[in-house]
């Protein structure tokens, strides 16, 4: 039996730059562990088509789907978890957040963008229509405001509320109420992997700046090993 495979997962995008961004977070996960078989799939948007990849496997091998997303799902709950019963020797990891490295590389781009003690931070997430999903980002909202003295306030771009505008917009209006003083900006904490059409999204919510995705960083493609090694260490 040769050594277990790793397929990255991702959503999938329709955006070049985006894409680019993914490929080289499976190179990077590849460079950082020479001999290891990383594999190519998408759950939306994109080929190959998770399922098709894990069927094209060959038999007898071990296989782990890492999914290369930022929090539990539905695409983790159904679609990944459908694509591993689908074959002997094959297991789901555990998305990519929350992870406090995560919010340290949040914390990095908005000191990056010279966000201020005062400005207000909405942690913008893609959404999901699974409540766990939710927890996660409030989980990492909480990682980052370990790191920060800001406002943190997580929103999504669908499937969740609140919405990214409306949240911008919410606090655009209790800036108003105050009836003197200096206000902060608002400000929009991308927690996103790669530039793509949520991210596009989040130029036309209102806020006063919007911050790089995650991508690109090292600690990915760190956190996609571990994830890896921690499901096989829990046994196929």
């Amino acid at each position: 039996m040769n050594s277990p495979i790793l397929i990255a997962c991702a959503h999938g995008t329709s955006s070049r730059l985006g894409a680019a961004e993914v490929n080289a977070l499976r190179d990077g996960i590849a460079a950082l562990r020479p001999g290891l078989d990383v594999r190519e799939a998408y759950v939306d948007v994109q080929e190959p088509e998770l399922p098709a990849v894990v069927a094209g496997l060959p038999a007898g091998e071990t296989a782990v789907v890492v999914p290369l997303l930022l929090s539990v799902g539905y695409h983790v709950k159904v679609d990944i978890a459908r694509a591993v019963k689908s074959r002997p020797d094959t297991v789901a990891a555990a998305p990519l957040g929350p992870d406090p490295r995560l919010a340290a590389l949040l914390d990095q781009r908005l000191r990056e963008a010279g966000v201020i003690d005062s400005d207000t931070v909405i942690l913008a997430a893609a959404g999901s229509s699974d409540p766990t999903a939710a927890q996660n980002v409030e989980e990492l909202a909480n990682q980052l405001r370990a790191l920060r003295p800001n406002r943190i306030i997580a929103a999504y771009g669908a499937s969740a509320k609140p919405s990214v505008p409306d949240a911008v917009h919410a606090v655009r209006e209790e800036g108003a109420l105050v009836a003197a003083g200096p206000q902060g900006r608002v400000v929009i904490a991308s927690y996103l992997l790669a530039p793509g059409f949520f991210h596009d999204q989040l130029a036309e919510a209102g806020a006063d700046l919007v911050t790089a995705p995650l991508l690109p960083s090292p600690v990915l493609a760190e956190i996609a090993l571990e994830r890896f090694d921690a499901a096989l260490a829990a046994g196929i």
